[in-house]
């Protein structure tokens, strides 16, 4: 292997760390209040974030507005992602990961366990990866009180 191929695969693995690092800071903004100051440091300016069910915000204000929203709904959550799969070619990559995680929102002091696949797309903008498209698959919502298999899905998202 030469020096060429050696700094390439350094720089390949660096890249995964850093996709990494930036959704476990994307975790951290979520349970900081769903920090809306924060949360736009991350995203492209024309970054998306998307869930069915739940809404697309692309840009800066509007991914402000929906962590405002998300803020007003939930007083706690702790979000907890695993299995990455990350693909990268040049400044672009693709990632997908698992979600679980205990939440509680606000009204009715509900408490719910929260499942979702995560689909992102990044870019390297000015040296650092940023979010371009945040998608979130919702697979299960379940009371904490009664698990995922005794009821239907609850409907949380709605005011």
């Amino acid at each position: 292997m030469d020096n060429t191929e050696l700094a390439n695969r350094i720089t390949l693995l660096e890249d995964i760390e850093a996709i990494k690092r930036l959704k476990a800071e994307y975790c951290d903004i979520c349970d900081d209040e769903h920090n809306q100051d924060r949360i736009v440091t991350i995203f492209a300016e024309d970054g998306i974030w998307e869930g069915p069910g739940i809404g697309t915000a692309k840009g800066h204000e509007e991914i402000r507005k929906l962590f405002k929203s998300f803020a007003d709904r939930i007083s706690f959550s702790q979000h907890n992602v695993f299995n990455p799969r990350i693909t990268v070619n040049g400044s672009e990559a693709h990632g997908i990961w698992y979600f679980l995680g205990p939440f509680t929102f606000r009204k009715g002091n509900r408490q719910l366990w929260l499942a979702a696949r995560y689909e992102d797309d990044y870019v390297k903008v000015a040296g650092r990866w940023k979010f371009k498209h945040l998608r979130a698959f919702g697979r299960m919502a379940a009371p904490y009180e009664t698990g995922w298999a005794a009821r239907p899905k609850p409907d949380v998202f709605s005011n």
